[in-house]
């Protein structure tokens, strides 16, 4: 998708001195030079796309020259100004006043044949082949795409590389380059009653697969899960630069630069680390946080992408990972139909035997009458509902489930080891039994109500003596 460019200068100097310089922005901290952002001036890129022919877009924050034919509807008109909404979302991301910023400006190429951008003068040598998309600075250059939603969010990536290379001054590992990258550009157009410019939502997590059409990020992490190849969240952290070509990587990326920002465990330090200085040694730091703990980060990293789906809310998907008790008689939980993944406190054996019973009735939703547009609640008890299911079970059925690492390879994740009303149960390993109802992740908020459930050791089977 976005690589980012090489083509950057080192200024070197001693004194604490802001230099311009052709419109090179050199920034100095503590005597030294922190980073060098170098930003060519967009006006004369401008004239020079409209001497060759070229259509140019101007908004506040973009010009954007290109090379396609005007087509109603295709919504290429509208991406500066979708740009500029952007550039709003990202400021407030890193804590940057957009009013301290009101002439950043960064020119664009929106490319149908390559050549004629060379040849123009607008897509220099040094430059080199991308198949996507390529930034340098306050530079971007994408491929045409044949689907508006997918050609603006490689847009929007390759916007946020230029906002973050310039006024962020990033130089970060691979993950965070790209996976930033990702999560700024990640959103949905809300259209406007009035017929006017439809506005931009920024959705780091979407809530549906038609808003982030053709991006299949989340389908993809489902596919390495699958195919037992997903990668430890070590390795994502670990992405050399040679190694971030695959559609594979940017997914990972992003579910690792979501996951810190938007799971309560870690959102409050990261968004700090952030909104600090963006430099090498941003890994170094990341584990520097108060909320760092190298094992239970693996663990919430494996948990997203072993059940990651559209609507993730980080908050009611959040687990408990301290280890229960080794369950001797009775216990009972109260399982939330809201949340995902519940510990119940207590430790199960392999090898025992245990008899799970469930009672209650929980509100799953509502369905909504197509005649009349009447909306009718939805309830369930333990076993579930056959209206509705997701991933393969009724939704409502009660699920325990234990943390295990599967023995055909691959990443650990939740196996379901005991579902519905009443069941016998045996435990795959030792450990925590967790609870929860089944249920798309998007609509667990629409959920109420609560599940009775006991688990109860079942006695040895006696043996005679001969």
């Amino acid at each position: 998708m976005g690589e980012l460019g090489t083509m950057r200068k080192v200024f070197r100097v001693t004194a604490r001195v802001g230099i311009l310089l052709a419109a090179a922005v050199v920034i100095l901290v503590s005597g030294g030079l922190e980073a060098a952002a170098e930003m060519v001036l967009v006006e004369p890129l401008a004239a020079r796309a409209r001497r060759a022919g070229l259509r140019v877009l101007a908004g506040r924050h973009l010009v954007l020259a290109t090379d396609r034919p005007v087509r109603d509807g295709d919504g290429v008109e509208e991406l500066p100004a979708v740009f500029d909404q952007a550039f709003a979302a990202w400021c407030d991301h890193f804590g940057v006043d957009p009013a301290d910023h009101p002439d950043w400006q960064c020119f664009g190429c929106l490319v149908v044949d390559r050549e004629r951008f060379r040849s123009a003068g607008l897509l220099p040598d040094a430059i080199p082949g991308f198949s996507n998309g390529f930034c340098d600075d306050n530079r971007f250059w994408l491929m045409d795409q044949p689907n508006p939603a997918y050609r603006r969010h490689l847009l929007l990536h390759e916007g946020a590389h230029a906002f973050t290379l310039t006024l962020r001054r990033l130089a970060t590992p691979v993950w965070y380059n790209e996976g930033i990258a990702e999560f700024l550009a990640t959103h949905r157009l809300e259209a406007s009653g009035d017929g006017r410019q439809p506005t931009f939502r920024h959705t780091p997590m979407p809530d549906r697969p038609e808003d982030v059409e053709q991006l299949g990020r989340i389908e993809e992490i489902e596919s390495l899960r699958a195919s037992g190849t997903a990668p430890a969240l070590n390795d994502v952290l670990a992405l050399s630069v040679e190694e971030h070509e695959t559609i594979a990587d940017y997914a990972t990326s992003w579910a690792a630069v979501a996951m810190f920002a938007g799971h309560p465990r870690y959102a409050t330090d990261f968004e700090a680390l952030q909104r600090g200085p963006l430099r090498r040694d941003f890994n170094r730091r990341l584990a520097g946080m108060a909320s760092w703990d190298a094992d239970r980060a693996r663990r919430d990293f494996d948990a997203v992408t072993a059940d990651l789906d559209y609507g993730w809310d980080f908050n009611r998907m959040a687990i408990d990972w301290s280890a229960g008790q080794l369950l001797a008689g009775p216990r009972s939980i109260a399982v939330d139909a809201s949340r995902g993944w519940q510990n119940s406190g207590f430790a199960v054996a392999a090898g025992r035997r245990y008899t799970v019973t469930a009672a209650g009735r929980i509100g799953v939703g509502e369905v909504t009458d197509e005649t009349d547009g009447a909306a009718t609640p939805l309830e369930s008890e333990p076993d579930g509902i056959t209206l509705q299911w997701y991933r393969g079970r009724p939704v409502g059925r009660l699920l325990a489930g234990q943390w295990v690492t599967p023995a055909n390879g691959g990443r650990p994740r939740f196996e379901v080891v005991a579902e519905g009303r009443r069941a016998e149960l045996e435990p795959l390993v030792d450990g925590t039994l967790y609870f929860k109802v089944n249920q798309a992740p998007g609509r667990l908020a629409d959920d109420r109500g609560r599940y009775a459930v006991e688990v109860r050791p079942r006695r040895p089977a006696a043996t005679g003596r001969q």
